[in-house]
């Protein structure tokens, strides 16, 4: 039998939960708002690439753009 902690379950009726984390760890990470908003709710981006870029030098808005789902350009301000 597999037991759920009371963590998982909250991540599992929680969606915007997530969200939030992803959010605060982009904004923690030098990300405008409204850029570490647009990648947070973006489940095609993966977050820890992205802040592994941003931690070796790379600007915030360059990282995300390297990650951008093929085909699509994220919209700078």
């Amino acid at each position: 039998m597999q037991q759920t902690s009371r963590f998982s379950t909250t991540l599992q009726s929680e969606p915007g939960f997530v969200v939030a984390w992803r959010t605060e760890r982009l904004l923690a990470a030098g990300f405008e708002t409204e850029l570490a908003g647009s990648l947070a709710e973006d489940g095609a981006v993966d977050l820890h690439a992205v802040l592994e870029l941003v931690d070796r030098g790379c600007p915030p808005e360059l990282a995300a753009r390297i990650h951008a789902p093929s085909g699509e350009e994220r919209r700078l301000s």
